[in-house]
């Protein structure tokens, strides 16, 4: 039988905090994984991270996405997610580890 992450690991995940460097750049690889795909792409992407008992952050990331996609229809685009150009802009006005634009990234993180 596959264990599932902790979840409260997972809800603690989805809790507002400053995400140690490892799971940044988890939560990262997941967006650049979710770039292009639908609903039911990602909601199966979902579905495998919590079959493997992936972080929990990455579990988390997929429940996130997954509901935006539920709500706003179409495919994963990082310019479109508000959580996540908040979550730029809020670094970028803080200077806190501005990323390097890419796959993953938007507008708030160049300027």
């Amino acid at each position: 039988m596959t264990e599932h992450p902790d979840e409260a690991a997972v809800e603690a995940a989805h809790e507002p905090h400053d995400p140690a460097p490892g799971e940044r750049a988890a939560v990262d690889r997941v967006r650049v994984e979710a770039v292009g795909r639908g609903h039911h792409q990602v909601e199966a992407a979902l579905e495998a991270a919590r079959a493997e008992a992936a972080d929990p952050a990455v579990v988390a990331e997929w429940e996130r996405i997954e509901e935006h996609l539920a709500a706003h229809r179409g495919p994963y685009a990082p310019d479109a997610d508000p959580f996540l150009q908040g979550r730029l802009t809020a670094r970028a006005q803080h200077g806190i580890d501005p990323p390097e634009p890419g796959p993953g990234s938007g507008p708030a993180d160049r300027g």
